[in-house]
């Protein structure tokens, strides 16, 4: 059985362009120790052979700790027995994926817009992940659209929300105000000295925000995939 989501959701996008893939999964295990509860592995350059392998590596080595999707690939990730992928917003219909991947994966879609958002949520998608919220080096010179975003897709979608760009313990707050049902992050976790206590500060700020917004998303539809909270 797939690991379910856990809310409010700390997601490391484990980026193998920006960590080499034979460092990535021991600093991917460090940020699960420290709070990560969902890991997208992302490895657009790696030929499917090795993607394969850099997932089944990931898996063994979270044991179920915390959610791993593959982006993308669900070839590989229906091979590598990992929990869902997470797909990009012009990539495969949700209806799609599901028809290869075993009952019960997690599938998440990445949304730039509040259009996006309720396509996504009529797509059967089962969460979104919503931005950019604020300057990333990873998209650099790109205009971020600001918690803004957030509130707009929230509006109109019922499905869990994760931001993502740019995301700190300082803003995270804010994000969540907006509507968010956890954060995602790149090199604030990944590139860190040390991931897992940049992990736990981001979780603890994280878990810190999420009372203040919990009875306003009470009100939204509770996917079965998430944990009681």
């Amino acid at each position: 059985m797939p690991t379910p989501l856990q809310f409010p959701c700390l997601c490391l996008v484990a980026d193998s362009s920006v960590v080499r893939p034979d460092e990535l999964v021991r600093r991917v295990v460090w940020a699960v120790e420290g709070g990560v509860t969902l890991v997208q592995l992302r490895a657009k350059e790696l030929p499917g052979g090795q993607l394969l392998s850099l997932a089944t590596q990931l898996n063994t080595s979270i044991e179920g700790r915390a959610t791993l999707l593959v982006n993308e690939r669900v070839d590989v990730a229906a091979a590598a027995g990992v929990d869902g992928v997470q797909l990009g917003e012009e990539a495969l219909p949700v209806s799609a994926a599901r028809a290869i991947l075993p009952l019960g994966s997690i599938i998440g879609r990445s949304v730039h817009s509040a259009s996006g958002a309720k396509k996504g949520g009529a797509d059967g998608a089962d969460f979104l992940v919503v931005g950019t919220m604020y300057a990333t080096g990873s998209h650099p010179g790109a205009q971020p659209a600001g918690p803004g975003l957030m509130r707009e897709a929230a509006a109109d979608c019922n499905l869990p929300l994760i931001g993502i760009g740019g995301i700190t313990a300082e803003n995270v707050a804010t994000v969540m105000e907006a509507g968010a049902s956890g954060v995602a992050v790149i090199r604030s976790i990944l590139t860190a000295d040390d991931p897992r206590e940049a992990a736990r500060e981001l979780s603890s700020a994280l878990r810190n925000s999420w009372p203040d917004t919990q009875a306003k998303l009470t009100t939204q539809a509770q996917p079965a995939i998430g944990r009681p909270f």
